[in-house]
């Protein structure tokens, strides 16, 4: 399914009787929330039907008296606020100026084919919700602050999530609970003062062909790495990106360059498939690797036109929905622990 964003979804059902809902998979984020009817501000247009609160039997507001709501500030960088009635508002904003405001509420959760119920699962009931949602009735929460869907289920099914996401042409899966451990290589989730809730990894190299790039070793962590689910674009330290993109070009030449495309300056004409685009390693503490064919290393942009799918950074380090597709990626938090494997979904 398409809902015009390239982030990647799966659907939850909630409520009491449970309708079903189309939501992004964030793994940068805490705070799970979707649009709520009445929309008291702004909605976007949705797959299916917003959530109705007075429909469900077992909706509950949370008041800004209970835990939940004194958690928001570390959970979504912004302090809570109160109705006049009590009602806890939060106020959720993401990198790409997109936000939702609206009420803490709790509901019945649920998950997966085999209709699992989890009842008081603590969500945001969106009342203004503007930005890069797509079609999307709202954003699942992966990361580990104690109000994440992660978090809010570890005690249940354990402390661990695994996803693969796919291309267009395959289907892919999210699982929170069990997975096969022994598949994966690991790298070790590494402390970081900026978000004590984000997935911090230590990247240590990226060769191009089984060439390393000619960097200092240093340059991979001066600044801190993150791995995200919502964040399409894998962003670099500005002298590895500038390393990257010449590597690439190199491998190229001869091809027919393209325009520049927002974000996106190494580009080329025709399609990721059509070019002979270099093999390039992504390297992790502890010996974990994504090693990246064609259609992670470049993205097609429209018809004619394909980029190397990095972007340069001065702040954090992040490593993309495109790097890591079709890969089986598992994030074991009650180890401390990421690991990747390949044969996923492609």
């Amino acid at each position: 399914m398409s809902i015009g964003v390239g982030n990647y979804i799966t659907r939850i059902g909630l409520g009491t009787p449970s309708t079903s809902y189309v939501m992004v998979v964030d793994t940068g984020s805490s705070l799970t929330w979707l649009q709520c009817s009445p929309c008291r501000v702004s909605c976007h247009e949705q797959v299916g039907s917003i959530f109705k609160p007075s429909s469900s039997s077992t909706y509950r507001s949370v008041s800004c008296s209970e835990p939940e709501c004194d958690g928001l500030q570390s959970a979504t960088l912004n302090p809570s606020a109160c109705t006049t009635s009590n009602v806890c508002i939060y106020q959720a904003s993401y990198g790409d100026s997109s936000f939702s405001v609206g009420y803490l509420a709790r509901d019945t959760l649920v998950l997966g084919d085999a209709g699992r119920v989890l009842p008081n699962l603590v969500f945001g009931c969106g009342q203004d919700n503007e930005g890069l949602f797509g079609r999307s009735a709202g954003l699942i929460g992966l990361a580990r602050n104690r109000i994440s869907l992660l978090s809010q289920l570890a005690t249940k099914l354990g402390n661990v999530f695994s996803y693969c996401l796919p291309t267009m042409a395959s289907t892919g899966y999210v699982t929170i609970g069990s997975y096969p451990p022994a598949r994966y290589v690991y790298t070790p989730l590494v402390s970081n003062s900026l978000d004590g809730s984000l997935y911090f990894v230590r990247l240590t190299g990226i060769t191009v062909r089984g060439k390393g790039l000619p960097v200092a070793s240093s340059a991979y962590t001066s600044m801190p790495t993150i791995v995200d689910s919502g964040t399409v674009i894998s962003r670099l330290p500005s002298d590895v990106y500038s390393a990257l993109s010449k590597s690439v070009v190199a491998a190229l030449r001869g091809h027919a360059r393209a325009p520049a495309y927002s974000i996106l300056d190494t580009c080329y004409r025709g399609s990721a498939n059509g070019l002979p685009v270099p093999e390039v390693d992504m390297v992790f503490q502890g010996g974990a690797a994504l090693r990246l064919p064609a259609r992670n290393v470049m993205i097609d942009v429209d018809s004619s036109t394909t980029c190397l799918a990095f972007a340069p950074t001065d702040r954090v380090v992040i490593i993309g929905n495109r790097q890591q597709q079709t890969f089986r990626v598992a994030y074991d938090v009650g180890r401390s622990r990421i690991g990747f494997a390949t044969g996923g979904c492609g």
